[in-house]
């Protein structure tokens, strides 16, 4: 049978895929199909064929897994933030699990069992941060919302299940000001019009705010009054800042930071630390899981460490290296059980607030490196002659340079804790790890309920 566009079939789902999409065999063609799950027949539209595997759209369900859901957002379809909202939580957990472990399996020779994934216990309103693109809609006026799944068209939002509920207040209430003031929006087709974007940034347990304000110039009409009016009407915002960004490009904030109200930044709590967080500078999305993650590396470095009942600590006499270390949240963590900490991130802003983090929270054996992880860390261990007991990483979706796998490889630390947001390239940079380490545990933690992303702390031994 020859699979053609357009048409109707009417297929088993055998699977799901790493996004989440249903996976179905068409005489032993590949179709996948968004929105369905594990177990269910479905009627498909064949929308898009390619070689070796096509694309449907749902019809029809015709036999419903359990596992489904109503769904209880009105832009899920037009989204695509949430694009496991039609099914229930606790089976969310279990398809990111097993995304997981396929990768193990196929990937590395240790064959080990991914652990359950560790859920939240309300994974909704979870976010710490958001990031409003403004549009302009079909009778002419501003509108603040999320992109259409796959495209730069900007869906309004009513009642974002997982944006922060104070977040969307405030973005609402910008984009009145707005209207009101007839300000112009940006046009990405023209490169013409002023404001592009609206950021948050919420302390979850200090309740403290940061409003920025991405524009495609350098002054906003009426701001002192804006300031004024969110001042008055949100005494939780801390800090307002302009962000400048001129540049025709998908990267949302610009380089340029301008001080409205505040000094830059908000203040936030994990474990027993205090964080500044500034504009540039990454902090996890949701911190309520962030400290459920960063536990686990901990206590997994520990347990490798000795492998008693009662996981021992990390000795005093243990360097760390902690590599994409960000405003040093993880440093910190670790700088308790540890000698020395040495923390490596590329954003210097980033770094700077690390320093300050560490001396506001009276840490002074860590020592931060602001640079690409893979030159600085090869200057650290080829010119300066430093060496690790533990290497962890938080990297990003790319993973790890090679250059910097074959100097940890060189050094050879007795332990390696490696945060991923990008399962792919985890068990990627895993194989590297194979034949000097055993790969101990891999345990997902859902950072991004209905979601298909998912973090994964993995935990490696010296052999």
């Amino acid at each position: 049978m020859s699979i053609q566009k357009n048409q109707e079939y009417i297929v088993d789902i055998i699977d799901n895929g790493f996004e989440g999409e249903g996976i179905a065999k068409i005489d032993n063609f590949t179709i996948f199909i968004p929105g369905t799950i594990k177990g269910e027949k479905v009627r498909v539209l064949i929308v898009k064929v390619l070689s070796s595997h096509g694309f449907g759209k749902i019809v029809e369900i015709i036999e419903k897994s359990q596992a489904r859901q109503d769904v209880d957002c009105n832009t899920y379809k037009r989204c695509g933030g949430c694009n496991l909202r039609h099914v229930k939580y606790e089976e969310t957990l279990k398809m990111k699990q097993n995304a997981v472990q396929s990768l193990v399996n196929k990937t590395l020779k240790n064959k080990l069992q991914v652990r359950e994934t560790v859920g939240m216990e309300n994974p909704l309103h979870y976010r710490n941060k958001a990031q409003y693109p403004i549009g302009i809609n079909k009778q002419g006026e501003p509108v603040i919302g999320v992109f259409a799944n796959r495209t730069h068209e900007v869906i309004p939002i009513d009642n974002c299940l997982i944006q922060n509920k104070k977040s969307e207040e405030i973005a609402k209430f910008i984009i009145e000001f707005i209207k009101e003031k007839n300000i112009s929006i940006y046009d990405e087709k023209t490169g013409k019009g002023l404001v592009r974007h609206i950021v948050t940034k919420v302390g979850i347990k200090t309740g403290e705010i940061m409003c920025v304000i991405v524009i495609n110039g350098h002054k906003i009409p009426n701001e002192n009054e804006l300031v004024e009016n969110l001042k008055t009407r949100y005494p939780e915002i801390k800090a307002i800042v302009k962000n400048i960004n001129m540049k025709n490009t998908n990267v949302i904030l610009g380089q340029e930071n301008i001080n409205l109200y505040g000094n830059g930044y908000i203040e936030d709590i994990l474990g027993e630390y205090k964080f500044k967080i500034s504009p540039l500078s990454f902090y996890q999305v949701n911190p309520v899981q962030a400290e459920k993650l960063y536990n686990l590396g901990v206590s997994m470095a520990e347990a490798l460490y000795n492998y008693a009942i009662e996981a021992a600590e990390i000795t005093k006499n243990d360097v760390v290296f902690d590599l994409y270390c960000g405003i040093g949240t993880i440093s910190l963590f670790m700088s308790k059980f540890a000698k020395k900490v040495y923390g490596i991130e590329i954003v210097e802003e980033a770094v700077k607030m690390a320093k300050e983090n560490a001396q506001n929270n009276n840490v002074s054996n860590t020592e931060f490196f602001a640079g690409d992880v893979e030159i600085v860390l090869d200057d650290l261990i080829n010119n300066k002659g430093l060496k690790a007991d533990v290497v962890m990483f938080d990297p990003p979706r790319k993973g790890l340079d090679k250059k910097s796998i074959d100097n940890i490889l060189n050094i050879r630390p007795k332990k390696i804790v490696y945060i991923s947001c990008n399962p792919a390239t985890l068990i990627r940079d895993l194989a590297d790890f194979e034949n000097e380490y055993d790969i101990k545990t891999i345990i997902p933690v859902d950072m991004f309920p209905f979601t298909s992303h998912v973090e994964c702390v993995a935990t490696l031994q010296l052999k």
